[in-house]
């Protein structure tokens, strides 16, 4: 099943503040974009707004068809 896409919007932040999120990303090995979903739910959690957890997406190649033709065979 594929994640729900996800909405997308123009945000601008002053270059300080940004600059803050970029290296908190780095140091914890994530996107600026990521870095900022992440806090904007921790700040959501801490005034008691639920949330679903993210839905996590599948990584790397995806599995091989197995009703495919092998290469070379038509």
């Amino acid at each position: 099943m594929a994640a729900p896409p996800k909405k997308a919007f123009p945000l601008r932040l002053d270059p300080a503040l940004y600059a803050a999120i970029e290296r908190s990303a780095a140091g914890d090995l994530r996107s600026v974009n990521a870095q900022v979903e992440c806090l904007l739910r921790e700040a959501l959690s801490r005034r008691g707004v639920k949330l679903e957890p993210p839905v996590k997406r599948k990584r790397g190649r995806p599995p091989k068809d197995e009703a495919k033709a092998p290469e070379g065979e038509a």
